[in-house]
């Protein structure tokens, strides 16, 4: 028996994280032991590869590389902090996972899904969400919201990466309908709110952690 692992993943400015933060407070009121964290980060060390991974200054950095930073803080994220909080029957709540690494080294970088999707394993040492929530909005919506705000190395990228970002994911939940949620990000956030409520909300009941 473990806990359960729930995962939010998104292009820029689809407004995942602040749909994470929002399910995990709200799971607490209800009463869940509920861990939130994030990647890359969620360690003092992914921390610190979080900073060179969207340092702006870095834009020089190969593609292999930038996969192989974002595998090193899931490795510690993984190993020091999730499955530690699944053993104590905790519900995770992760601001992305190993799907962004597919969509975004695999799809967006062209690495290939097969490549990144093999080393994720050993990452995450098989670990695997049971439910990802996929707030999608179109790129050009994204951008448009981050339009006053300073960008990270990876949201200086060209749209035509996004547009690659995007469809990986979209294919990503096509294979897996069950597993990964595919919302729309264009509504209302009070609303969308309300909808990740419910969604999360019926699936622990159905694992037996929420009784009403």
């Amino acid at each position: 028996m473990r806990g359960v692992f729930i995962t939010f993943e998104g292009v820029e400015g689809s407004g995942k994280s602040t749909q994470a933060e929002r399910l995990a407070l709200h799971l607490n009121q209800l009463g869940i032991d509920c861990l939130l964290s994030r990647e890359p980060g969620g360690t003092e060390i992914g921390e610190q590869i979080r900073k060179i991974l969207l340092d702006p200054g870095n834009s020089t950095m190969d593609a292999h590389t930038e996969l192989f930073l974002y595998l090193a803080s899931r490795n510690q994220h993984v190993r020091g902090k999730v499955l530690p909080a699944l053993s104590q029957d905790k519900v995770v709540v992760l601001d992305r996972f190993a799907a962004s690494s597919v969509a975004y080294q695999g799809g967006g970088r062209g690495l290939g899904e097969k490549l990144v999707s093999r080393l994720n394993k050993l990452a995450t040492a098989g670990l695997r969400p049971d439910l990802t929530i996929l707030v999608d909005v179109p790129v050009a919506v994204g951008k448009k919201r981050k339009e006053q705000l300073e960008l990270d190395r990876l949201e200086r990228e060209r749209v035509e990466f996004h547009e690659r970002v995007r469809n990986s994911y979209l294919q990503m939940a096509h294979r897996a309908p069950k597993r990964i949620k595919l919302l729309d990000g264009t509504k209302p956030a009070e609303a969308l709110e309300v909808e990740i409520r419910e969604l999360a909300e019926e699936f622990l009941r159905r694992k037996g952690i929420l009784r009403r």
